[in-house]
This record gives C-alpha cells, structure tokens and sequence, in this order.
C-alpha cells in the first residue's frame, strides 16, 4: 500500500515539496550578490506595510525599481508575510520581533515557466549546471552547483518533466557558510527515490508530541488502549547558550530514532500536530521558557518529521492541537493516569488521529 499524508487542505499545502541542498559557484560572484542584496531589501522593506495591511499585489508594484522582476519580488513579498504571520502576538497587535538577518534571494516555481522561470538547471556528470536571471540586464548567470551523487537521477527526472512542463521547482540560493543552492523539488518525486520499504503493521498508531526539550510517544490501538509511551529527551539543548545548530541536530536525530523504534513495533499510522493552524506562540512571564519558544523551531522539526515517516513508509496524519494540551479531557488523564503533561497530549494526538482517519474512510 502507497503511504499517505491524511490532512486538512491547508496543511497538506505545507507538504508539497522536500528540499535538497548542495554547493555552487558563479562564474560572476557579482551578479549573484547584487540580486541577494535587492532581494533582502525587499523582504525588510515589506514587512511594515505588510504589517500595516497592504496586500502583496500593492508591494510588488511599489517595490519594483528596487527589484525589476515579478517573480523575485512575489517570491519575496511572499517570505516577508510570512515572516509577519509568524512573528505577530495577535493578543497585543505588534510585532515582537522583526530583524532580517539572512542574505539569500529565491524564485518560486511553476511548471509554466518549465519549472522556475529565473533559475534553471542542467544535470552534467558528476555536477549541475545551474542559469540564474539577472533581473537589470535580462541575461544569465552561470553556475556550477554539487549535490551529492544520489540525487543525481531524482534531479535528472526532474529536468525531464520540468522541460514537458509537467511539475516545478522552488529555488533559493543562500550566502551562508558559502554559496549553496536549496532545491524545492516535489515531494511524491522525492519519496519516489528515497522510501524504504516497511513491514506490515498492526493497525496501531502513534501520537508524537514535540517539545523543546523531549519528545513524547504514545502507542494505541482502535479500543484507545494504551500500548506503549515513551519519552526521548534531550533537556541540554534549552540550556543557556547551547548552541542552536547542535540542538538541532540533537532533536532531528530523537525524532529519527524513535520513528525507527515505531517502524520495528509495527505501527501503521503516525500523527502530528497541524502546527500551521496556530497563528501566534505564547509568550508567557518566564525568561527561560520565552527562551525555549523563541529558540525552538517547532514546524521546522514537524516538516522534518512528516518527510522521514513517509520516507519509513509510515502513514501520516495530521490533526488539528485545538484541545491537546488545554482541555478538560488533557486535565482528567493527568489526574486519572498520573501521565505528565506531555504525555497527555501525546495520547489525545494519537485519538485524535484515528477520529481523523475515520473520517478519511
């Protein structure tokens, strides 16, 4: 059975594409520069207005002497609302937080345009020839990206149903730790080469609750009976100043591990919370806490989660927080159970993950 993403439409938008990252070098270093330079520009530039109410149709007309072509600013504009929908405490109507410290520019894409319409790519052995458009002179910049040899045949596919317009890709190139390119490809493309398969499970499924400094798992099977919990922790990574790149590997490497263990017990479905139905984090009086939300990249961890369980050959499904962790219900099963906090919500996740699929059926 071909594994499944089961969702709302609106979260299933989030999961559309995995990325794929290599190294590239320009021959005019330059140019590649000066479209980044435009680029950051624009996405500081919007976020005011954005925040004020204009729409993006507005900015991308307003802001086009800064950068002259249309999909660069959308693709621009775009990122700058985001960042504004991520950053905005709806409860006080400001900005918390609204600093831009990246330096990369990106072009979204769209199988009319043969995949992307300002950047382009050739598969060569052994590397990438990538074309980026200039948006002053119109002509383009060469490139000569290197992504590790396994993608090589996913890239090369790509090409082909991109030139048959017939799928797209997204393109960001960033200037950190040096000159890489970020490849949006499909997503069904992606888990075409790189599922493994996966044993037949028992009809059980698992609630996956994610936190800053553990993660919580509760086994059930279709009578709600509990079959196992278990917690993966990881408390160094919110201590003060502990770098953010090594908890990230940290936490991405427990959340693998216990994907692992689930695909060994024989568990059919696993369920996450739909992250991107919540519209603002919550801050509250203390220090360490604010700390471990603000340092804590949740949806990222969640992406990242979805992609290796359906690459395990697990199904997915989504469902929406409301009542997981607040609720009546969350209160009676840490008094009734004695399970802790995020336990709790780790049951009520995988519950409401069998609602979700009967609704599916």
């Amino acid at each position: 059975m071909t594994n499944k993403l089961i969702g709302s439409k609106e979260a299933l938008e989030h999961f559309q594409f995995a990325t794929i990252n290599g190294k590239i070098k320009f021959n005019d270093i330059g140019k590649a520069v000066r479209i980044a330079r435009s680029y950051s520009q624009v996405v500081k530039s919007a976020i005011k207005p954005l925040f004020e109410g204009r729409s993006v149709e507005e900015l991308t007309k307003s802001l086009y002497n800064t950068l002259p072509n249309y999909i660069y600013l959308e693709t621009a504009i775009t990122q700058a609302k985001t960042i504004v929908e991520g950053l905005l405490d709806r409860e006080k109507g400001e900005i918390i937080h609204a600093k831009v410290k990246k330096f990369w520019f990106a072009s979204r894409g769209n199988k009319a345009d043969k995949g992307n319409r300002n950047v382009k790519f050739h598969v060569e052995e052994g590397h990438v020839v990538v074309r980026v458009r200039d948006p002053w002179s119109k002509e383009w910049v060469i490139g000569r990206a290197y992504f590790d040899t396994k993608y090589l045949p996913l890239l090369r596919e790509l090409e082909e149903l991109s030139n048959k317009r017939e799928d797209g890709y997204g393109a960001v190139i960033s200037f950190k730790d040096g000159v890489k390119i970020h490849l949006q490809v499909p997503l069904w493309l992606y888990l075409k080469y790189f599922s493994s398969p996966k044993s037949t499970g028992y009809g059980v499924v698992a609630g996956l609750d994610l936190n800053s400094d553990r993660f919580n798992v509760v086994v059930v099977d279709r009578q709600g009976k509990i079959i196992i919990f278990r917690t993966w922790w990881y408390t160094e990574t919110v201590s003060h100043g502990y770098s953010k790149d090594k908890a990230k590997v940290l936490r991405l490497g427990a959340l693998s591990q216990s994907l692992k263990f689930l695909a060994k017990i024989g568990v059919n479905y696993v369920v996450f919370e739909d992250l991107f139905v919540i519209k603002s984090r919550k801050f509250g009086k203390s220090k360490k806490g604010n700390r471990k939300i603000t340092r804590f990249a949740k949806k990222q961890m969640l992406i990242h989660g979805v992609i290796k369980a359906l690459r395990l050959g697990f199904n997915v499904i989504l469902i929406n927080p409301r009542g997981t962790t607040n609720s009546e219900e969350h209160e009676r099963l840490m008094r009734e159970r004695g399970f802790d906090r995020h336990t709790a919500s780790a049951y009520l996740i995988a519950l409401k993950g069998f609602e979700k699929l009967n609704e599916y059926k």
